[in-house]
């Protein structure tokens, strides 16, 4: 059976981009979806008539939802056609001041979970097979405050690009989405709302369109997406000044 496996897949970004995701690949069949909070998994799957859905609650953080999950690859053998890598978190804090806990955790969900999930789901994956990881405008340059954050995120950048290259001769396609922020409960769980003149400031990307045209960019194999033009000229303008000058101007 053609299936979609979606982490993060129970708010924000993740839960419209599983909403919009037959739109745009009408022949995936079963949506396996992957979050913490196995409540809104279960109203999520129910908002879904007419498709096959398998509602796998896990933390990513916990080395175990690994085993889980290779277990349950092994013994349902699905055809994955897209992988959904979107279950991540952010910060804001300063190093040395924010609880260790917090800093860890963004390394473990943001690197650790990706790269694990996609080792175990591409052998599962045809040619024509679809990557999607959400990563961040953060990845374009060091956000003083989110650190961590935006380092993990160039991970996923550099990851996506790399990950496109190697897997190209087995017909599988990797893209990464670079949103600029959103009014999603990420703000609010990161301690952000409120704490941040730079988000304060920010044109805010809408989740909808960012859904959308990230779901676009992965079917037709794009490597690298960002929504808004603003977050374009960003993007270009991080690639010609000197990252230590950048980063004087990025601060969080």
């Amino acid at each position: 059976m053609k299936t979609a496996i979606i982490t993060g897949a129970s708010a924000g970004l993740g839960q419209e981009i599983v909403r919009q995701l037959g739109d745009v690949f009408p022949e995936i069949e079963c949506y396996w979806l992957i979050a913490r909070r196995a409540d809104r998994l279960e109203s999520l799957a129910i908002s879904l008539p007419g498709k096959t859905t398998v509602c796998l609650p896990m933390d990513l953080c916990d080395p175990m939802s690994f085993v889980r999950l290779q277990e349950k690859l092994a013994e349902d053998r699905p055809e994955v056609c897209l992988l959904v890598n979107n279950a991540g978190c952010g910060y804001l804090g300063r190093i040395g001041e924010t609880d260790t806990a917090s800093q860890t955790r963004m390394v473990d969900l943001n690197l650790r979970a990706l790269t694990a999930v996609t080792n175990m789901a591409v052998p599962y994956m045809p040619r024509g097979g679809r990557i999607l990881n959400v990563s961040s405008i953060a990845s374009f340059c060091p956000n003083p405050r989110m650190t961590v954050y935006s380092a993990s995120k160039a991970y996923v950048s550099a990851y996506t690009v790399g990950a496109a290259e190697e897997l190209r001769p087995r017909g599988v396609t990797a893209t990464a989405v670079c949103p600029g922020p959103m009014a999603t409960e990420f703000l609010e769980v990161g301690n952000i709302a409120g704490n941040s003149r730079m988000f304060e400031m920010l044109p805010y990307c809408d989740q909808v369109r960012v859904a959308a045209g990230a779901l676009r960019a992965a079917r037709e194999g794009r490597t690298i997406y960002t929504p808004r033009l603003f977050y374009k000229f960003y993007r270009l303008l991080a690639k010609v000044t000197p990252v230590k000058l950048m980063v004087k101007f990025t601060k969080t």
